[in-house]
């Protein structure tokens, strides 16, 4: 027999339950029916771990990449490595993305089931297909099996121990060119085997990568004859992957850029096999200053690189989704700045200007972010985003708002709403302490003062303020008689005025607000004092004066 016949003979031989051919798969998945230009990216996660930070910035870079082509984002779990499988890992991460708005048009869905017409999406369900690929492989001298146990597998490392290549290649890839005979023997005796590539490639071989955001990347050739189908049938990640992107018909593969020398693997395959390659882009990873330096954002040492952190922190969805934008492309802010009211899902993705080297994470800047977003929100959306996080993370919150919503929302909403909304809540776990002071039993005085306010100018103003304050006022009656206080105080209602000439009071209108507000606040900066004292009503705005003027009578 020539070649041709015995790669025909080998093949039956290997795969005899194989009746189907690459053809009827080929028709089995058509090209899909969208217009010109149109992206299918995809998510495909093992279920061996969580949702981290890494993985939902790659989703949102593919699945605004797919929906602003009017293209398809799918997800597809490739769980060949059952021995690392984590029981309800894939749908925790689904739910993840759920959450920051990421939903997929087809592939297995937060509930574990699937929709779509490129299923199966779990690479298990998929093990016919890989292996008919696999058959046509070796009918055409592309693929062979190997014997090699553990413990020669463990000599041919050893012998390498002094070659700069390392690995099952050839004069290393002692199963490469066993004759057919050899082979029948072997199976007959119940030899396990593998099937391995037949790699074409060629010391000093070259293959050249077009990356999306890298550009163009020369890299050696793969040489190595790897395992594509492991000895109980399952395939690798690199054959099963490439099958299902061909069939599925991917035509962005955007991953972490960790997988970049294992790339000129794919691209052989991809060649091999006859499939026309997707473009490939390559992320760097999230970075993080330390020490002067940078590194990684890492699992073990950053808090932050989880999601669920996100969530129990109390960001909002749309504050991350912003944040990511920025990191994602180094002209989201400007257009931020000449788009201030869009939704940050009309900006303009382009994955050609995500960062080549690895953005940089920075917590202040996302605090920054996100307190923009929310001060944007109106106090009714505030109060329900809050009120959902405190029901799952806060009781204490939880507790204060379920006392009286409409007040609740009443605290939330002063200063907001307006051209110039005040930016105090970061995250929905700031809102307990924001707004404690509104309530008693989360009330904690403090009677620090600031500027020109003493413990003498305070027991001056809360002696005569006490006596003239009504919370049914209107704005400009209460300021009135804020103003009408000074002069009695030895203070001057006219900021400019008190400037001009400071020796001759005792301070000016500001100094007799910040003594009202720390009596009834503890603190010298909140929100518009007015409506605090409003919603406080004249009893607690009484108690809480008394007690103050009580205080600064003894300093």
């Amino acid at each position: 027999m020539n070649g041709s016949e015995n790669n025909k003979v080998l093949a039956e031989l290997l795969f005899p339950d194989i009746t189907e051919t690459v053809e009827y798969y080929e028709e089995l998945y058509p090209q899909r029916r969208l217009e010109q230009g149109a992206r299918v990216t995809r998510f495909a996660p093992s279920p061996t771990g969580f949702l981290h930070f890494g993985n939902l910035f790659t989703c949102l870079a593919s699945y605004k990449t797919a929906k602003e082509s009017g293209g398809v984002f799918y997800v597809r779990v490739e769980d060949t490595d059952q021995k690392r499988k984590v029981d309800g890992a894939v749908e925790i991460m689904l739910k993840g993305l759920e959450t920051f708005g990421i939903t997929a048009d087809e592939g297995v869905t937060g509930d574990g089931t699937e929709t779509g017409d490129y299923g199966p999406y779990y690479q298990t369900k998929r093990k016919q297909i890989y292996r008919t690929y696999a058959k046509s492989l070796t009918e055409r001298g592309f693929a062979y099996p190997c014997f090699c146990t553990q413990e020669e597998l463990d000599e041919i490392r050893a012998a390498q121990e002094n070659e700069s290549t390392k690995g099952y290649w050839g004069k290393w890839a002692r199963c490469r060119d066993l004759e057919i005979g050899e082979i029948k023997k072997n199976i007959a005796a119940g030899k396990k085997w593998t099937l391995r590539l037949k790699s074409p490639g060629k010391p000093g071989g070259k293959c050249v990568l077009g990356d999306v955001i890298k550009g163009k990347i020369e890299m050696p050739e793969n040489m190595q004859d790897i395992v594509i189908l492991k000895s109980d049938g399952i395939p690798t990640y690199h054959f099963a992957h490439v099958i299902d992107d061909h069939l599925m018909h991917t035509t962005h593969v955007i991953r972490g850029d960790e997988w970049l020398p294992s790339t000129s693997i794919h691209l052989q395959l991809f060649s091999l096999l006859g499939f026309k390659a997707p473009k490939y882009a390559h992320i760097a990873p999230i970075m993080k200053e330390e020490n002067g330096g940078k590194r990684k954002l890492s699992k073990r040492k950053d808090p932050e690189m989880a999601v669920s952190y996100y969530d129990k922190e109390g960001y909002p969805k749309d504050s991350v989704i912003e944040y990511m934008l920025t990191l994602a492309n180094s002209d989201f802010e400007d257009w931020r700045r000449a788009n201030k009211d869009a939704p940050a899902g009309s900006f303009p993705f382009n994955l050609k200007k995500m960062s080549v080297s690895g953005a940089l994470f920075d917590i202040i800047k996302l605090a920054d972010v996100s307190k923009n977003v929310i001060s944007k929100m109106s106090a009714g959306h505030v109060f329900e985003l809050s009120y959902n996080w405190a029901e799952k993370y806060s009781p204490q919150l939880a507790a204060l708002y379920e006392k009286d919503f409409q007040y609740a929302q009443a605290i939330l909403n002063i200063d907001r709403e307006n051209k110039n909304p005040r930016k105090d809540i970061a995250k929905w776990a700031d809102i307990k302490d924001y707004i404690s002071y509104m309530y008693d039993e989360t009330f904690a005085p403090s009677y620090e003062l600031c500027a020109n306010a003493t413990p003498e100018l305070a027991v001056s103003v809360l002696e005569k303020y006490k006596d003239i304050v009504d919370t049914a006022d209107d704005k400009e009656t209460w300021f009135e008689k804020i103003k009408d206080l000074c002069p009695k105080c030895g203070c001057t209602p006219n900021v400019k005025e008190f400037k001009k000439n400071p020796t001759a009071y005792k301070g000016h209108v500001g100094d007799v607000s910040t003594i009202i507000r720390v009596a009834l606040t503890g603190r010298t900066n909140t929100p518009d004092l007015y409506y605090i004292t409003a919603l406080l009503g004249n009893n607690r705005v009484l108690a809480r004066l008394k007690k103050a003027l009580e205080y600064y009578k003894c300093s």
